[in-house]
């Protein structure tokens, strides 16, 4: 028998499907939509092995709904067209369930590709269901995610992949040919980085290599069988998540050797270069801010030139961008004040904008007083007259603090002369 485990013991139905219960448990999120019928395009996004297939296979069967799949990685723009017309030819005055189109990881489609799901999403010839391990916001066009509903997925716990592993065992009719003890899950649970497919197929592996009816699995049983250099970075599994806050944390905290390393890392594991520039991007904003406003321009810049030059010469292009991050000034004054803000919004709901800061475009608003009592800052001297910008009930509220560092200091003397004892740092 050559079908993996993991395929042999894939769940037919929601009631084998564990797991996931904010989106198929009694008030999930897709539970209503399964119920009724009813079903919107939508895109799957989680961590590898995490039951992305399954649920849209699950889906396609319950809904009793024809089924297409494609990968994005061997599907050109003719091969969506063609599953396109066939889904077309299928409809029709008396068809009242369109089929569904799976494609497994739909961040790997160009534009070009995506724009050609567009036309049949919008007029219902297909219900697209799309897997992604990557964020939708970057991969996905905005014009397709719009269509879209996206779903996310969590990742497996612990439990959650021990009660996998004592499942295929009890059932699996290959497996149950030997008596099977799991000691010790550890190793299993992290060379398979809570991907649950790798999981059961390294189960699988480490017992059906051994020769004798009776198997106890242990961590030494484990790392003897797998090869440990297959997953030395794993840019799907855990090191990926943990390699990648290695590095952050290495350029917040000004080490630019140490961020080198981790870099060199994942360029080594053949981690996507998109993921690195975004992650760098964020961090110029979190964590350098206005300490050194060029930290932003120069991580744009390398965002968009490694998109477009790819490896191997992108790596000298996100070394220089992270050593020049690692070496920069400091501050996450802007991180705090958008999140004091925020908290605050939630706490004060909609307060009202101030008459005078209100638009006044009829007759009617000007009579009501809209804008009356605004002051036009470039009619006063120095281009800056004080005036209340925040509602009533929050006036004075500080939310920026600017930071330690020369340039926000600079900040800091800057609002202090025009605000007097407003702005008291």
């Amino acid at each position: 028998m050559n079908v993996p485990l993991a395929e042999r013991i894939r769940p037919k139905s929601l009631d084998e499907y564990f797991s996931q219960q904010h989106l198929v448990g009694p008030e999930g999120s897709l539970t209503a939509q399964l119920q009724s019928g009813v079903l919107s395009s939508l895109i799957l996004w989680g961590p590898p092995g995490t039951g992305k297939t399954t649920l849209a296979n699950i889906i396609a069967n319950q809904s009793g709904r024809p089924f297409h799949t494609l990968s994005a990685i061997d599907s050109g723009v003719a091969a969506v067209r063609e599953v396109i017309n066939k889904a077309k030819q299928g409809s029709g005055l008396f068809t009242t369930k369109n089929p569904i189109l799976f494609i497994d990881e739909i961040h790997r489609f160009s534009k070009s590709q995506q724009d050609s799901l567009l036309g049949a999403v919008e007029k219902g010839w297909v219900t697209l269901i799309g897997a992604t391990t990557e964020n939708p916001s970057f991969e996905v066009i905005p014009a397709l995610l719009s269509r879209c509903q996206v779903y996310v997925l969590e990742a497996f716990s612990k439990s959650d992949l021990e009660n996998l592993l004592n499942r295929a065992i009890a059932t699996d009719t290959l497996l149950s040919q030997k008596k099977i003890t799991l000691k010790e899950t550890q190793a299993l649970i992290r060379l398979s980085g809570g991907d649950a497919r790798k999981l059961l197929n390294m189960l699988e592996l480490v017992v059906l290599s051994e020769s004798a009816d009776i198997v106890e699995v242990t961590n030494t049983l484990v790392l003897q069988k797998v090869q440990k250099n297959t997953v030395l970075y794993d840019k799907t599994g855990e090191q990926h998540y943990d390699i990648i806050s290695a590095f952050i944390k290495s350029i917040r905290g000004s080490d630019p050797n140490a961020a080198v390393y981790w870099l060199a890392r994942m360029i080594e594991g053949g981690e996507d270069v998109k993921f690195i520039a975004r992650r760098l991007l964020i961090l110029a904003s979190e964590d350098i801010g206005n300490a050194n406003p060029t930290a932003l321009v120069l991580a744009n810049s390398t965002f968009q030139a490694v998109t477009t030059i790819g490896y191997p010469e992108s790596r000298i292009l996100l070394s220089q961008c992270t050593i020049y991050l690692a070496t920069s000034p400091k501050s996450n004054a802007s991180y705090e004040a958008i999140n004091k803000a925020q908290q605050l919004v939630k706490q004060t709901d909609n307060l009202s904008v101030p008459l005078s800061l209100r638009n006044a475009p009829t007759r009617l608003m000007k009579e009501l007083g809209y804008g009356k009592q605004y002051k036009y800052a470039h009619s006063y001297e120095g281009n800056f007259i004080a005036h209340e910008f925040l509602p009533e009930e929050i006036s004075g509220t500080s939310f920026y603090k600017p930071g330690n560092n020369p340039k926000e200091k600079s900040i800091s003397s800057y609002l202090k002369q025009l605000w007097k004892d407003k702005y008291d740092f």
